[in-house]
């Protein structure tokens, strides 16, 4: 699209529709641009054409040739004046128009004659490239306005934005299913309308027990604010935590069935086995001479595999019913030594560490790290390494960390899984109820294999 200049004002053409930018302005007693360049042009010309008509009409000259000569001039000099004024003029309307387009938002027309040589060609180069530039920044925005609005569609979370008033303005279509109507008669509604008041209150971000249209039960509210157009608004984020927990707790009976059917499988499994064979040998007629050993033999067996089920069972009851901890300050220095000096299978050293205290149940603490201590010297007595235990302070807390010269990590995904383990003598709970004293205490536990060589580094983390 082009502007071109026809009968004073700059006519618009786009998609077979023509449309003038130059509309009059408004009446005013002052003189306009156009006039003032009129005038100027004609005082340029005016000492000439006095000069020329006082030498006219002064000589020896018919009067019909003054007349005629007179007029001609006269009329040339107002013709170059109008001629002066539509040559300021028109580039002026052009820009005005371009200008007025780029305004109302029309970014496809450029200028004609637009060259960098020239005065008036570099303003129209310039406009031009405007109009370029706010094109481009217009697709960019309206390309993440389209995004942003497929994303916040997306989300499986409730998302409102509110003015300063309390009005909804911008609503997703998970906030149209929790009020179990659509965005048209939802928006330009207040908050308290909608039963969203509360929300728009108190913390910014909380848990709370809430009923609405569409759904009910335990949602995290998060409430930010942000500007538009100068003015404040909020954003608010609902999130349903109810369905969420009830996946996890799934879940986690899922894993618990699972992993309690196989142990009890393993331990009833053989003992229905030997005592079915047992029935089987009482009612033989006669009785094998053997009979005694057989008993004594089964009977042994079910009693082996009845008291490992009730040690599991022991262990599982062990780690559900895990006690707060009771706390008092402890010296990481005797803690770490202590413990270390439990082990007795090989030499455990000791890096010594900076003067810390820290407020702990110094028995749980133990039994954490009597349980890492012990992993570590399983695996470094597999290759002949050896384990050091070493701590520090960062960030508020401080860092345990026992490494050991073992094969490793094979399976981590696997390390905090209940009664998972790799030992044939081993419960596994030792690093379930490990991370449970842990995270008893504000703080974490890890395990990763090392970097440098093979073998493993456990990180406890307690705040001081």
């Amino acid at each position: 699209m082009a502007a071109d200049d026809r009968g004073g004002s700059v006519m618009l053409e786009s998609a077979g529709s023509t449309r003038s930018l130059g509309a009059p302005p408004p009446a005013d007693p002052r003189l306009r641009h156009d006039q003032g360049v009129f005038l100027f042009a004609l005082a340029c010309g005016a000492p000439a054409l006095a000069v020329a008509l006082a030498l006219l009409w002064t000589g020896d000259h018919t009067l019909k040739l003054q007349w005629t000569l007179t007029v001609f001039t006269v009329g040339a000099w107002v013709a170059f004046a109008a001629a002066a004024r539509s040559r300021v003029i028109r580039p002026l309307q052009t820009l005005s128009n371009l200008v007025a387009a780029l305004r109302e938002g029309d970014y496809s027309i450029r200028a004609r004659g637009a060259s960098w040589d020239d005065a008036l060609g570099l303003a129209l180069a310039e406009v031009n490239a405007l109009a370029e530039s706010l094109r481009a920044q217009r697709l960019g925005a309206m390309e993440a306005t389209a995004l942003l609005r497929t994303v916040m569609a997306e989300l499986d979370v409730a998302v409102f934005a509110f003015d300063g008033d309390g009005v909804l303005r911008l609503v997703n279509r998970g906030g149209e299913r929790l009020l179990a109507q659509p965005a048209e008669r939802l928006l330009g509604r207040h908050a308290r309308q909608l039963g969203l008041e509360a929300s728009l209150s108190g913390e910014p971000r909380r848990v709370v027990e809430a009923t609405f249209p569409g759904s009910g039960g335990r949602w995290e509210v998060r409430r930010t604010t942000f500007r538009q157009d100068g003015l404040s608004h909020q954003l608010l984020v609902l999130t349903d935590l109810s369905r969420t927990l009830r996946d996890e707790e799934r879940q986690v009976w899922q894993r618990l069935v699972r992993v309690l059917s196989h142990e009890i499988n393993n331990s009833l499994a053989p003992i229905k086995s030997i005592a079915g064979s047992l029935q089987v040998a009482l009612q033989r007629q006669p009785r094998p001479p053997d009979l005694d050993d057989d008993l004594g033999e089964g009977l042994q067996v079910i009693a082996g595999r009845s008291e490992a089920l009730q040690r599991f069972m022991a262990s599982y009851a062990r780690m559900a019913r895990l006690p707060a901890p009771r706390l008092a300050p402890l010296s990481v220095s005797d803690w770490v030594r202590r413990v270390a000096g439990l082990e007795n299978r090989l030499h455990v050293e000791v890096c010594p560490g900076p003067p810390l205290t820290i407020s702990a149940d110094g028995d749980q603490l133990d039994q954490l790290l009597i349980n890492l201590v012990g992993n570590a010297a399983d695996a470094a007595l597999e290759t002949g390494g050896g384990v050091t235990v070493a701590w520090s302070a960062a960030e508020g807390a401080v860092e345990v960390r026992v490494i050991d010269e073992g094969p490793g990590i094979a399976n981590a995904t696997s390390l905090f899984v209940p009664f998972f383990t790799t030992k044939r003598q081993g419960s596994g709970i030792g690093l379930v109820l490990s991370r449970q004293i842990a995270e008893a205490h504000g703080g974490t536990l890890t395990l990763e294999n090392r970097r440098d060589r093979p073998g493993c580094v456990a990180r406890l983390r307690i705040p001081l």
